[in-house]
Parts: C-alpha cells; sequence; structure tokens
C-alpha cells in the first residue's frame, strides 16, 4: 500500500529535479543578467521574505546591486526572476507592456480581483476601460464636482474624530467612502458601512494560498468577494433600468454605461470591484504615512501648518469649502505629496512576465521569465536622490530633484498601465491634510514602525491622540 503513495511522489521528485536542471542548463547558455538561483525550489525566497518582514528591507535589494549590478537574477516563490533597479530598464518594461511582457500575479489576487479588472485587462478592453477611468479622473473633472465631494467627505469624518485614533483606519474608512460616492454617488450610509467590511476580507485573502481546502483566510475571501460582486450587480442592473429611462448621474458607473461599449454586467462588477481596492488600499497608505513622516519632521509640519492657515485666513468661514484655486496655491504641499510618495514607495514594484527572450542591457531575459522593476530601489538610491532614506519635502523646491527625469521618479508606474487615479490621490491627499491640519494637533499615542510583507503600513495602524487646534492653544501639548 506504501508503495502506491511512495512511488508517484518519488516521480513527482524526479521530475521536478529534471525541470529545474534542464532550466539551469538552458540559463547556461544564455547571457543572463549576474546573480543566483540559490537552492533548489527555495531559491532566494527566505531571504526576501525575511528583509520585508523587518523594519528594514533594503539590504536584499542593496547588497545583490552592490554585487551583482542594478539588473540581477534570483529565483523566488518558485520561479526564475530577473530584479531591475535601474531606471531605463524600468522605463524600457513600463513601455513595452504588451509587446515583450505581459501582467504577472499572484493566483490569490488575480482571483479574487477577477479578470476584468484594470490591473488583469489585456488588449483593447484594457485601453477603452484605461482611457474610460483617465478621462473619469482628470483636473477638469475633479476642479468642476469632484473635490465639492472629496472635502464634504473628509470633513464629516473628521468631525467624528474622538481623543484616541487608529489613524490608517480613519484613512481607509475615508477613502473607501470617497471611492464608492465618485464610482456609483451613494454616499456614507449603512450599505457602504457593510460593503466595506466585506472588502476588508477580500483583501486579506490577497497574499494566502489560492486554495479554499487548505487557506480558511482565502476561503472566507472568496465569499467575502461573492457578495461584494453580488451587491455591485444589483446595482449595476438598476442603473441600466435608470438609464433606459433617461436618468443619468455624473459619477464613473454612468460614465461606464454611457460610453458606448456595451461592457457586460461581469466586466462593470470586476472593474468597480478592482478601483475600490486602489482607492482603499493605496491612498489610505499615502495619508497615514504622510501624517507620520511631517509628525517626524516637526519643521516641515509647521511649514505645512503656516500654508494651510493662510489659506483658511481668507475664507469668510473657517469651514468654508475649498475651491480649485486653493488646491493650485499649495506649492508646499505638493512637495510633501511628492515626499511621501517617493520615501513610502505605496507601489514598490511591477511584476511582468516575459513573452519572448529579451535583449536588454546586454543581457537577455528568457521567455516565461518574471520580471520585477522595483520603484523603491531607484527612489531610495543615493544616485538619483540626495540622503535618499531621508524624508525632505524641501529636495523638490530645488530645480535638480524637482526636474528628476520620468524613468527615475515614478510611484504612479508608467506607460500604457499608468495609475489612472494618480492627479486624484493628490487632491485627496492634499485636502485631507489640509483639514487635518487646520483642525487639529496630535502627537502619537504609542510608538509604531513600517513594515512591508505583505504590503507597505504600520504595524500598529499608527494611533495618535488627537486635540482641535482651538482646545490644543488652552493646554500644553504632550
Amino acid at each position: 500500500m506504501a508503495s502506491f503513495i511512495i512511488i508517484p511522489l518519488l516521480l513527482l521528485f524526479i521530475s521536478a529535479v529534471h525541470l529545474f536542471l534542464h532550466r539551469r542548463s538552458r540559463c547556461r547558455r544564455l547571457r543572463l543578467p549576474p546573480g543566483t538561483l540559490g537552492l533548489p525550489f527555495v531559491g532566494e525566497t527566505l531571504q526576501l521574505i525575511s528583509a520585508y518582514k523587518s523594519d528594514n528591507p533594503e539590504p536584499f535589494m542593496d547588497q545583490r546591486v552592490k554585487r551583482y549590478g542594478p539588473i540581477f537574477t534570483t529565483h523566488v516563490f518558485g520561479e526564475p526572476t530577473v530584479f531591475s533597479a535601474d531606471p531605463e530598464t524600468n522605463r524600457f518594461i513600463l513601455l513595452n507592456e504588451g509587446k515583450l511582457f505581459e501582467c504577472s500575479y499572484p493566483g490569490s489576487i488575480s482571483n479574487l480581483l477577477g479578470k476584468h479588472s484594470l490591473l488583469l485587462m489585456k488588449g483593447s478592453l484594457h485601453k477603452r476601460m484605461h482611457s474610460l477611468t483617465m478621462s473619469f479622473a482628470n483636473s477638469s473633472i475633479i476642479k468642476d464636482h469632484l473635490l465639492v465631494d472629496i472635502d464634504r467627505l473628509i470633513r464629516l469624518n473628521l468631525d467624528s474624530w474622538s481623543d484616541r485614533i487608529l489613524l490608517m483606519e480613519e484613512a481607509k474608512k475615508i477613502t473607501f467612502e470617497l471611492t464608492v460616492k465618485q464610482l456609483m454617488s451613494f454616499d456614507p450610509g449603512e450599505w457602504t458601512e457593510t460593503l466595506r467590511k466585506e472588502y476588508v476580507l477580500v483583501i486579506e485573502g490577497f497574499f494566502s494560498v489560492p486554495l479554499p481546502l487548505f487557506s480558511s483566510t482565502y476561503r472566507r475571501a472568496i465569499k467575502a468577494r461573492t457578495k461584494v460582486a453580488e451587491a455591485l450587480t444589483l446595482v449595476v442592473r438598476e442603473r441600466r433600468k435608470e438609464s433606459v429611462m433617461g436618468e443619468k448621474k455624473n459619477d464613473m458607473l454612468g460614465a461606464l454605461l454611457a460610453s458606448g461599449y456595451h461592457f457586460s454586467d461581469e466586466e462593470i462588477v470586476d472593474f468597480m470591484l478592482a478601483l475600490l481596492v486602489a482607492g482603499y488600499e493605496t491612498t489610505s497608505t499615502i495619508m497615514t504615512l504622510a501624517v507620520k513622516f511631517l509628525t517626524e519632521t516637526p519643521l516641515a509640519l509647521a511649514q505645512l501648518k503656516e500654508e494651510h492657515d493662510q489659506i483658511r485666513a481668507k475664507k469668510s468661514c473657517p469651514e468654508a469649502p475649498l475651491e480649485w484655486t486653493d488646491y493650485k496655491s499649495m506649492a508646499f504641499t505638493q512637495c510633501v505629496v511628492n515626499e511621501t510618495l517617493r520615501v513610502a514607495n505605496i507601489i514598490g514594484a511591477i511584476f511582468r512576465r516575459a513573452m519572448t527572450d529579451i535583449n536588454i542591457k546586454g543581457y537577455t531575459i528568457p521567455k516565461g521569465w518574471r520580471v520585477v522593476a522595483s520603484f523603491r530601489a531607484v527612489h531610495l538610491n543615493p544616485d538619483h536622490y540626495k540622503d535618499a532614506r531621508t524624508f525632505n519635502p524641501w529636495r523638490w523646491q530645488s530645480n535638480s530633484e524637482a526636474s528628476s527625469p520620468s524613468n527615475v521618479y515614478t510611484p504612479f508606474g508608467g506607460g500604457p498601465r499608468l495609475c489612472p487615479g494618480y492627479e486624484l490621490a493628490r487632491v485627496v491627499l492634499s485636502v485631507f491634510l489640509h483639514r487635518i491640519v487646520t483642525r487639529y494637533s496630535w502627537f502619537p499615542a504609542e510608538e509604531d514602525k513600517l513594515v512591508f510583507f505583505p504590503t507597505t503600513r504600520t504595524q500598529k495602524r499608527y494611533p495618535i491622540i488627537v486635540k482641535r487646534r482651538e482646545e490644543s492653544r488652552l493646554s500644553k501639548s504632550p
């Protein structure tokens, strides 16, 4: 009986070893980027995870760049992989999306987002959806009507803050409500909060084993994803009926239905589901880290307060809505935004797969290999930015760094998959900073630090003690 189990396992092991040796033999014939594939099967996965689970993930890249150069070969998560810390190579990868490279993400993420999400779409469908999203989130649309909603919802949320808050949780609540409003015109309420709770479960499953039988986290995520999709499908169908009756709403769903492309319910639901994830996770993390970095840099916080106090002083009422001219006058705020994006590296890298053998910088990337373009390694490279690992918003006031080449500063990616909401994210962060610094003073409730696996975030969700600025003037800040 035991032989029926042992023999298949032995054959599987022999096949795996044969495949591994065959790959190594082929690799020797090609001029691969320098590096090592590490141990059989495991490669250098454990070293990578260990680095990113610490509060300093840089040594994994730094050591290999120093030894092999900015383009190197390794073997992580079961696959031979080429890492690039070279801005020119990163730009080449971004611009050749769909020609030489294609998106390649873990199965758990792909399954939970859906094949029609903007992250996974390919070809003409991606081009149409990306173009529509860009047109809806451009500066003129933000100026004409989105800014009002952004400012109103941020003020509404800040009004509910108590003495002690978890800033990352509050930021996530804000960004989720903003995204729901912009996608479907829903104001905050019981429906949006129920949807948000399901989203938390979906996101928790992104970095789990994509096998429901073995992972309870992934199983919960799949169930939550089904509930979210059902809720969004009902909204889409109701809006189709309203559209037939001549009712129109000025939101992203309305733009999709009026586009003339005849998107299916499934395509629209996958698309909106993924956009909600993007708004919920990335923008909220940037908001939290901006406050953390400013708290740790008192001179920058003081200058930011001065800029926003001047804007507030010009208003007839302190709570008067912000206007587009106010946003455009936030010069130092934009320096803070730029520096937060550079240091935080919320999108630290993008993952692609070579569609054919690719020659670049004298090396060959074999067909089928995974390629990782690291934006983080470029943004934190002292060859590109002086004291690169220091939060210094004033660097963006100097001509040299404010005019960094487009292939060096890439917080929103680039090429055909440039983040379509990049301008919207900047506006949301700017308005949030205006409202928090003019309303509150704060200090950390306890020590918190950054962690980087599986995503960049603070370990304790950044707990802070907040006081209304009018109140804080009556007593000394701790």
